[in-house]
This record gives C-alpha cells, sequence and structure tokens, in this order.
C-alpha cells in the first residue's frame, strides 16, 4: 500500500490502514527505543504510546518532510516524557530513607530531575554508570554485575555510594541556594 493512502486511511481512522502504519515503523521505532531505555517491554509500551498520539495527531500531518521522521519525532517526544518520570524514581531514590521532615520543609523537593541528573555527572564515573543503570534504567544487581563484569556486592556499593553522595551535593547545592536568596 502506498504511504499517502495508509496515512489518508488512518486520518479517517481506518483500522486497516492504522495496522499497515504501525507495522511498517514499528521496527525502526523499537530500535530507536532500544538504543535509549535498553528495556523491551519499556521500550514497546513507549512505541505503543507513541503510535497512539501518532493516530490522534495524524490529520497535523501535511505531507512536508519525510513521514517517518515525523513518527520519529512523535515516538522520540514519548521517550523522552518516560524518561523524565523515571527521573522522578530516581528523586524518590536518593531521598527515601530521609525523613519526611527534611524532604518537605525546607524545598528540596523543588529542584528538578534535570538538576539531579547533572549531580550524577558529578559522582564517580564507575559509581555514577552503576547508578544510572540500577535507578534509571531499572537494571537489577544481577544484570548490572554481568553487564559490567562485576560482583552483585560491588554493584549494590556502588549505589549506596552514589546515594550517599548524591545526598551529600543535594544537600550542598540547596544550602548554598538558600544562602545566596
Amino acid at each position: 500500500m502506498d504511504n499517502k493512502i495508509i496515512i489518508e486511511g488512518c486520518k479517517q481512522n481506518d483500522r486497516k490502514s492504522q495496522e499497515s502504519l504501525y507495522k511498517s515503523h514499528f521496527t525502526s521505532m523499537m530500535n530507536m527505543c532500544m538504543r535509549y531505555v535498553r528495556d523491551k517491554d519499556k521500550s514497546a509500551a513507549i512505541v505503543n504510546d507513541g503510535f497512539l498520539k501518532v493516530f490522534k495527531k495524524i490529520h497535523q500531518y501535511e505531507y512536508k518532510g519525510s513521514f517517518e521522521g515525523w513518527v520519529r519525532r512523535i515516538v522520540f517526544h514519548c521517550m523522552s516524557d518516560a524518561i523524565k518520570k523515571e527521573a522522578n524514581y530516581v528523586k524518590f531514590m536518593v531521598f527515601e530513607d530521609y525523613e519526611s521532615s527534611v524532604t518537605t520543609n525546607n524545598g528540596i523537593e523543588s529542584l528538578y530531575e534535570e538538576d539531579i541528573l547533572r549531580m550524577i555527572d558529578d559522582l564517580p564515573t564507575a559509581s555514577a554508570d552503576v547508578f544510572i543503570l540500577f535507578a534509571i534504567k531499572g537494571y537489577s544487581h544481577k544484570e548490572i554485575a554481568e553487564i559490567k563484569n562485576i560482583s552483585v556486592g560491588t554493584s549494590k556499593w556502588h549505589v549506596s555510594d552514589s546515594r550517599k553522595r548524591l545526598k551529600e551535593l543535594i544537600l550542598n547545592n540547596y544550602s548554598y541556594k538558600s544562602n545566596a536568596g
């Protein structure tokens, strides 16, 4: 089927056209997501969410530029949103063993996820890599041990040490901001 016919069919909410579009672009979108997310189930969920948005927005496509590029941009934004949501998990993980009064009364919750992700860059490389694999990408300590060729205990140590260092960086960063303001 011709791409234009498929697109027009999708604009008319034709299920066969939607299925054809999905099948023709699924693999390339999945490959793109897997480069960033590296979890097949999460990537598939992101791609499916992306295609739902593609079908909802397809009437906006004006045949300017590559259609695959247009689809890719929508799926990429879905992936970016999913990664940002996971950054909230990183925020939770950093603060999870603090008393609630510490995180609610001193304004630390106003830190943006991007600030925390920048602070991860300040960690020692090996610890940052393990922390990202565990806290952001969702790998288990066993999987990380296999990927990094380290023991499970070493993986756990890197995560624990990273959490401790991030807490210090966050508190120092927050103290600096509150003293400056």
